[in-house]
């Protein structure tokens, strides 16, 4: 009995470890990102985006379908870094839904010279490749 309680108890660790080391890998994908926008990078932040057609984006403008399309809309919408500003996020709730998926609920808050710009979002990651990238963004 005792050594079937003790690879329970290792199983148990080291689902906690890699679901803690997925979380902070996301996390740390969106500090990346943080960085990037605050350089005025725009590809730079894109790098955290499932590079597919399949990406969806969902904004005030609806649903955006693509990488490229997505990217376009950033470069449309923050044309410079005076309408960019500077980003903070904020984690409401991050959560591992398997070992494939990650659920983000955030709040970003842009501070402008032309009058900030707050908001919320939900993200969703994937693990492709061994890499977490988002596969849906729903911000409002």
């Amino acid at each position: 009995m005792k050594p079937l309680l003790v690879i329970i108890a290792v199983t148990l660790s080291i689902s906690c470890l890699s679901q803690s080391k997925d979380e902070a890998a996301v996390r740390n994908l969106l500090a990346t990102q943080n960085a990037a926008w605050n350089r005025g990078d725009i590809e730079a932040f894109m790098i955290g985006y499932w590079e597919n057609d399949s990406l969806m984006f969902i904004g005030k403008s609806g649903v955006t379908y693509g990488y490229k399309n997505t990217l376009a809309n950033y470069k449309k919408n923050y044309p410079d870094t005076t309408v960019m500003g500077k980003l903070t996020f904020t984690l409401i709730h991050v959560k591992q839904l398997s070992p494939e998926y990650i659920h983000v609920t955030g709040k970003y808050y842009l501070t402008r010279t032309i009058g900030d710009a707050s908001g919320h979002f939900t993200l969703v990651f994937r693990k492709l490749n061994g890499k977490w990238v988002i596969i849906s963004d729903h911000s409002s």
